[in-house]
């Protein structure tokens, strides 16, 4: 958390803690379902594994990935001190697991016919990094 203050009155930026290794080993072409084995808490790992189903066109697996990346980003938010609302930054690299899960979840959700979801998520995805909506989609 950032130890600056907050000017305009509302909460501080979340950053969550960094976790190299599964970013590491997904960027050495480790299989995704392998590093989810062994990092399940990853949400990045998740996001992954959600946008190769998504790709493949298993949009239902691609749901359930993003769904699982989602909460366990949230899990990891909670204890970073986020208090159900406040700027995630994407520029904040550790973010940007849970920003892509939560990403994948609402295009999953669009994509089964999920319109409520697809709103809220865009919606949460906008109000915690209007960054990462932008360069996501």
């Amino acid at each position: 958390m950032s130890t600056h203050e907050n000017l305009l009155g509302g909460p501080a930026p979340t950053h969550l803690p960094d976790d190299p290794e599964p970013r590491e080993l997904l960027a050495s072409g480790t299989a995704p379902a392998e590093v989810a084995a062994k990092y399940p808490a990853s949400s990045l790992v998740w996001a992954q594994l959600s946008d190769d189903a998504f790709e493949a066109g298993r949009v239902v697996e691609s749901y359930a990935y993003a769904r699982t990346g989602y909460h366990r980003g949230l899990d990891a938010l909670r204890r970073a001190g986020w208090r159900g609302h406040g700027p995630v930054p994407f520029e904040h690299e550790p973010n940007r697991g849970f920003l892509r899960a939560l990403h994948a979840l609402g295009r999953a959700a669009q994509a089964i016919g999920e319109d409520d979801e697809y709103e809220r998520c865009s919606t949460f995805l906008r109000d915690s990094s209007p960054t990462a909506a932008d360069i996501l989609g």
